[in-house]
């Protein structure tokens, strides 16, 4: 195998983060499950033997470098001895590496009970636990039960996983998953198992039943709800899920934007009473969202729509208060950084302020014209005025880190990109090139909990910057001349002497050493010039299981697509 080609820089960033001084503990766990994730074990066991060495009265990193030797079967023993000497010195994580570890030995190692000790223990405790941590317990404990004889509770454990629709050889079975996300053409994606955010008695975030997230608030008055998911059927299923008096009036409906999976259901939300509140721009958007094509049917699901038409009963253009029931709802248009219509809700009592998608990582839907770098900047800059407690995001991992405390290093990293990413194009650097250059930048180091959104975020915000300011003319070329996949795809049979076995030989390499979207480059090609050739169509389906192994866990929509295109089902975890 020759060595990988492309790099993975987010791996090289949190290598770097996890190695300072006070490095926040989600940064490591990331670092670690990015690295089990792809199966880069012998690269987590070099990083984290040495992690350890430095650090040896941190139990964490020496669990990990533990479960990475296992992994590899190097000195089995020696491992075990790290993880137990990890695990007796503190509860929770080492016991869930540990746990993993044990549940991947060979049957006759005897070590299936000792797993399922630990993986039971997780499960126990799973509040204490990232919900993105839980399919891989589930998926482990499967393995512990079966090498123990238990069958029936390896199989309910394997259900539990929500991996039993998914091919038996795709990357996310076969290795460990790191994602509460799933997806399936009827659902569509979602972000985790449906549950309920109670953040303050009488406030309801409905996460996980649709794409995006909505909330509802009691009042004296009756419930202000607080956008309307992508369907009618699954914000009923959601309401009934949370058991509310059938006699609560709906007297308010607040949408925070107008994309379809926070406008779609309004039906279900909306009464003759209930008045639906929107920002300015609102019409303006969802007009513009009717115009729009969504290409990927696995966002949406069945019964997902983009030609809503919802007029609101009124417009907010300038921060304005509404008190509904006692509770009192303040109103702020916004920027963002996703649309032009955003409309934060604040609740200055509880110190909850809902954001709608004024952070998403994308900077707008990457297949849309939209999306502001500096309209994000600008909201980030006003959050902080606000000084709210906590805040509620449109989507479920937005809510778990991108949080207030997040806020000032994120603004600080971006807008050091913001910079950055604009000097690049005055110098004519292709984007390629730009990207590769986006360091991690040292103001993060004094803000630990914003390595990870600022990593979620990086490309895509330093992406839209350079389309908005570059023309369709590149410095490297790009868009100069245009070829049809067509007839680049005929070029390249010239290269490979019009024989299909030279397209799945090179194909084959590059998803060997984990270069798997070079490989798909090379596969789309041969399979329009060889579309019978069952060589190229094995390595596509090989090529699109690594992608989904790949962005798992940091970039959700990408997922999405290689799993549409792979015909990947997955299911909550239960």
């Amino acid at each position: 195998m020759t060595a990988r080609i492309t790099r993975r820089a987010d791996i090289e960033a949190l290598k770097v983060a996890a190695g300072w001084p006070g490095a926040d503990r989600t940064t490591v766990v990331t670092l670690a499950t990015r690295l089990a994730a792809v199966r880069a074990d012998a690269e987590g066991y070099t990083y984290f033997t040495q992690h350890a060495d430095a650090h040896p009265d941190q139990a964490l990193p020496l669990a990990i470098a533990g479960f990475f030797q296992a992994r590899l079967g190097v000195d089995v023993d020696a491992a075990i001895a790290k993880l137990d000497k990890a695990a007796a010195a503190e509860l929770g994580l080492p016991h869930y590496f540990r746990g993993l570890a044990l549940a991947a030995l060979p049957r006759d190692r005897g070590y299936a009970q000792a797993a399922v000790a630990d993986l039971e223990f997780v499960l126990a405790v799973r509040d204490q636990f990232p919900a993105a941590l839980i399919r891989a317990v589930h998926q482990a404990l499967a393995a512990a039960y079966a090498a123990a004889g238990q069958d029936n509770l390896a199989a309910e454990a394997s259900r539990r996983s929500g991996l039993g629709s998914a091919p038996a050889d795709s990357a996310v079975t076969q290795g460990l998953s790191f994602a509460s996300s799933w997806v399936t053409a009827a659902d569509g994606f979602r972000f985790t198992t449906p549950s309920v955010l109670r953040p303050e008695p009488g406030v309801h975030v409905m996460q996980g039943f649709d794409f995006g997230d909505f909330a509802v608030i009691e009042t004296g008055a009756g419930i202000v709800a607080i956008d309307a998911g992508s369907t009618a059927p699954r914000v009923r299923a959601a309401l009934a899920e949370l058991g509310l008096p059938g006699n609560q009036t709906i007297t308010h409906l607040i949408l925070t934007h107008g994309h379809f999976d926070h406008v779609g259901g309004a039906d279900a939300l909306r009464g003759p009473g209930t008045q639906v509140i929107a920002q300015a721009g609102f019409s303006a958007e969802l007009a513009r969202q009717r115009r729009s094509a969504l290409p990927f049917r696995y966002f949406r699901g069945e019964g997902g729509r983009l030609d809503h038409n919802i007029v609101p009963d009124r417009l907010i253009s300038e921060p304005e208060s509404l008190t509904a029931g006692g509770v009192e709802f303040a109103l702020y248009p916004t920027p963002g950084g996703e649309t032009g219509d955003a409309l934060m809700i604040h609740l200055p009592a509880s110190g909850l302020l809902f954001t709608g998608d004024v952070m998403m990582p994308y900077l707008g839907a990457p297949f849309f014209a939209e999306g502001s770098p500096e309209g994000l900047l600008e909201t980030f800059r006003f959050i902080r005025t606000l000084e709210p407690r906590v805040l509620i995001q449109g989507h479920t991992p937005l809510t778990e880190t991108f949080t207030i405390e997040a806020i000032p290093g994120l603004e600080a990293a971006l807008t050091h990109l913001h910079g950055e990413v604009l000097e690049r194009i005055s110098e004519g650097r292709p984007l390629a090139e730009t990207l590769q250059l986006a360091e991690l930048p040292e103001v993060l180091r004094d803000h630990p909990t914003a390595v990870v959104p600022y990593l979620v975020t990086r490309d895509h915000f330093a992406a839209r910057l350079y389309h908005q300011r570059t023309g369709y003319w590149k410095p490297d070329g790009e868009g100069i001349e245009t070829f049809s996949a067509a007839e680049r795809a005929a070029a390249l049979d010239v290269l490979a002497g019009g024989r299909e076995d030279a397209f799945a030989a090179a194909a084959g390499t590059l998803v060997n050493q984990g270069d798997h979207a070079l490989a798909l480059e090379i596969i789309r090609p041969g399979l329009l010039r060889h579309p019978s050739s069952e060589a190229l169509a094995d390595l596509r389906a090989a090529a699109l299981r690594g992608m989904l192994a790949e962005y798992q866990q940091l970039d959700p929509f990408k997922f999405i697509i290689y799993a549409e295109l792979s015909g990947t089902e997955i299911g909550p975890v239960r």
